[in-house]
């Protein structure tokens, strides 16, 4: 059985990414995994800009873990018995500029980026470096290149928003329009994008 915290925390972003902000979903990146040896549980799924050709120029990928421990701190609190911690879900926000066809600078790449993301459950989610990947096609002919960047932190679920979990609306509601305007803004950085051609290396 799936925690109704959870499963509130995923709508109450979706109504933030899709519903406030206007992002497209990339439904074939959604999955939803169980680590059947730990317990932990963890829902992935990327957003892109409206109109992007396909895969995008810019991609956002978003993922929450919600580990064993703060299902049996929900499950302890649901059943009345006040847990020892109250539960935790560690939300990673990757930022990707892909389908380039130089290695980007780096140093262009992060001065379109904020050292953090807005208050999101009471915390934010800290910046770190940037990541550069290069994918080669079949023949080693040709090749593309990536850049990525990751925002990772953590949402303490209050007794309140527990409570009543329309409050997540509020706690997690500034999250999409910042990766909308963030994505803009690496969206109109000076760098050389391949053509949408999906055959080209298809989204690396």
């Amino acid at each position: 059985m799936l925690d109704h915290a959870l499963l509130d925390l995923i709508a109450a972003l979706r109504r933030s990414f899709e519903d406030a902000a206007l992002l497209q979903r990339q439904a074939l990146e959604e999955r939803f995994q169980a680590d059947v040896l730990l317990g932990d549980v963890s829902w992935e799924t990327s957003y892109s800009l409206p109109g992007e050709d396909s895969p995008p120029r810019v991609r956002a990928d978003l993922s929450l873990d919600w580990p064993t421990w703060s299902q049996s701190s929900y499950r302890s609190w649901s059943i009345g018995e006040p847990p020892e911690d109250l539960p935790e879900v560690v939300v990673e926000v990757a930022l990707r500029v892909q389908r380039l066809s130089h290695a980007p600078d780096p140093d262009v790449i992060m001065t379109a980026l904020p050292a953090a993301s807005p208050d999101v459950g009471g915390s934010v989610l800290d910046r770190s470096g940037p990541t550069l990947e290069q994918v080669y096609d079949e023949k080693l002919t040709s090749s593309q290149w990536a850049a990525e960047v990751s925002y990772e932190g953590t949402i303490t679920l209050a007794e309140s928003v527990l409570e009543d979990p329309t409050k997540l609306d509020n706690q997690v509601g500034a999250l999409g329009g910042w990766v909308a305007s963030t994505l803009v803004r690496l969206a109109d950085l000076d760098l050389k994008f391949l053509g949408p051609d999906p055959k080209d290396l298809g989204g690396a």
